[in-house]
């Protein structure tokens, strides 16, 4: 009936600004939506629990969840053998692509998406959500969870429930917690032997201070150890670097090469006009005295940096991860498919200070080296993709392995980066050639919507204490 005098495509999505929970009254919707919307379909029913849109990728023939929302929530999850005796826990989640989630009875009960909790009407409808959880649910915690970052929301909200209702507060480092929830979305016991963690995201708080990022962790689900990173590279301007591509792409050469060198061998190239429309003595301040410029072994700020090089994304992200999208897009199908392995971008992997590093320096030489010769994008792109699968998998086997024998058999695959199938695809298919049992997401997202499980099923093992002996 609403189709009949329509005779052209038409988009019906759920209602919302950018970053903003949609609408569920009527008159909000009235009000909200007048400049974007043509149309509104109403309804005298009112929505008591809202709930966004499920997103889903079909990866390795498999569909993974990207956004737990409508069809699944509030579904919950059973906890993997050895959780039986749980306590009651709430974990409260990250800042980005928020969820909470809830043990009980041996049950994982994980929110819907929630969103970005730095939008104030998002975080209004979080807490709301939080409270018509623990009444749906009647779930009374006994320990609260949340992530370490000092600053996030959701660790400030979790700091005060605690001081107010005099509950023991856990605070999970982030990568730990993405380590965590690949495990038991794999429905790994909790007895089972640590895992070798590959987390791959844009940004976490890390043990030492830094931003974290491009992380290989010995995981189980009570412990963990860093045993190697990506290089870290600094954020210039901090969160402005998230919003800005190019801004890692002169922090990624700078570290790699430095401006002189730069311009010596690349100063033809239109990239280089277009940091000179930059204040470039300004951002160099930055960097030499470290004003607002935090180091970040981050692999998604990689990604920007490289959609920017060459011209995908590069002057302001419209979305988080946009870079990122668009520089999987455009990878050129046939570079990805030949067997030719000199056609990957080369990587190095030597140690800085106590562990090695995946190190882009010389990625960004051959990069710009094909930048001069006219390289289409799609073919860097896709050199790019393949020589950081390369590097992934290399530095897998370099930390599996002592004295000649394999010390670890099983590698989980976390984290958002985790959601570009080349990437996801092609690390999974290079481990499993060499011997390793490969867990990947499919319940829950990769990205920092599965945190929360992970947050949780961290805290309910610690508090189990099942075993005293360090992960090592």
């Amino acid at each position: 009936m609403l189709l009949e005098g329509i005779e052209q495509p038409i988009v019906l999505t759920s209602g919302n600004l950018s970053d903003e929970p949609q609408c569920i009254d009527n008159q909000q919707a009235r009000e909200r939506l007048r400049e974007i919307a043509d149309c509104l379909l109403l309804h005298d029913r009112d929505i008591v629990n809202r709930t966004d849109d499920s997103v889903l990728r079909i990866m390795e023939g498999v569909p993974r969840l990207l956004r737990r929302g409508r069809g699944y929530a509030p579904a919950s999850l059973r906890l993997p053998p050895g959780f039986e005796r749980a306590p009651s826990v709430l974990a409260l989640g990250g800042e980005l692509k928020n969820t909470f989630c809830l043990l009980k009875d041996r049950q994982a009960i994980l929110s819907q998406h929630q969103g970005d909790l730095e939008d104030a009407a998002t975080y209004r409808d979080y807490q709301r959500n939080l409270e018509l959880f623990r009444a749906l649910f009647e779930h009374e915690p006994q320990l609260l969870v949340g992530d370490r970052h000092p600053e996030y929301l959701s660790s400030k909200l979790a700091r005060e429930w605690s001081e107010r209702d005099a509950l023991p507060l856990l605070e999970v480092q982030h990568h730990h917690a993405h380590i965590a929830s690949c495990l038991a979305d794999n429905d790994v016991p909790l007895d089972a032997p640590p895992v070798l963690g590959v987390a791959l995201d844009g940004l976490g708080f890390g043990d030492d201070g830094t931003f974290w990022g491009g992380e290989f962790l010995l995981a189980d689900y009570c412990r963990y150890r860093r045993l190697a990173s990506f290089k870290p590279v600094a954020m210039i301007g901090g969160s402005q670097a998230m919003r800005e591509p190019w801004r890692n792409t002169y922090a990624h050469l700078m570290a790699s090469l430095g401006w002189d060198r730069y311009q010596r061998g690349y100063g033809e190239l239109e990239l280089t006009r277009f940091f000179e429309s930059k204040p470039l003595a300004t951002l160099n301040a930055m960097l030499k005295h470290e004003i607002n410029c935090p180091q970040a072994s981050s692999c998604g700020r990689l990604f920007d940096a490289v959609a920017a090089a060459i011209g995908v994304c590069r002057e302001e992200a419209g979305y988080e991860g946009q870079a990122a999208i668009e520089l999987e897009a455009v990878a050129d199908g046939n570079t990805l498919d030949q067997g030719d392995q000199t056609l990957a971008y080369p990587f190095a992997l030597p140690r800085l200070a106590a562990i090695p590093i995946v190190d882009s320096s010389a990625m960004w030489q051959a990069l710009l080296s094909d930048l001069l010769l006219r390289t289409p994008p799609g073919v860097i792109a896709a050199r790019f993709h393949r020589g950081l699968v390369g590097a992934v998998v290399a530095m897998v086997l370099q930390l599996s392995e002592r004295n000649g024998e394999r010390t670890v058999g099983t590698v989980a695959l976390s984290g958002g980066v985790f959601q570009n199938k080349i990437l996801l695809e092609q690390v999974a298919r290079g481990l499993r050639e060499l011997g390793f049992a490969v867990l990947m997401h499919q319940r829950v997202p990769a990205n920092d919507g599965g945190l929360s499980l992970g947050q949780a099923v961290i805290a309910a093992a610690r508090a189990l204490d099942h075993r005293g002996a360090p992960c090592v």
